[in-house]
């Protein structure tokens, strides 16, 4: 269910803003994707897991809260992610 350590790295590669930033805003929010994806299929097959779908929606608000924050600070780089991570809004 947790993404591996190669994926990750390759993540923080394509969404870094300088050269070993693994804090921004973009970065986190590109994990928190992976690791939702993850649960989202692992909660489809498994239907009764109730405290990964806790899990699941708990990661899904903290994202949000992520990219309200990026929207208010940059539109321009909240643009970018979203297109990038091919989210809904």
């Amino acid at each position: 269910m947790s993404i591996t350590s190669d994926r990750k790295q390759e993540l923080i590669k394509n969404y870094e803003l300088h050269c070993g930033d693994v804090g921004s805003p973009e970065v986190q929010i590109a994990i928190l994707t992976e690791r939702i994806k993850n649960l989202t299929n692992h909660v489809s097959f498994h239907k009764n897991d109730f405290h990964t779908r806790r899990g699941l929606l708990a990661l899904v608000g903290k994202r949000r809260r992520l990219l309200d924050y990026l929207k208010n600070v940059d539109e321009s780089r909240y643009k970018k992610i979203v297109a990038g991570l091919e989210l809904r809004k």
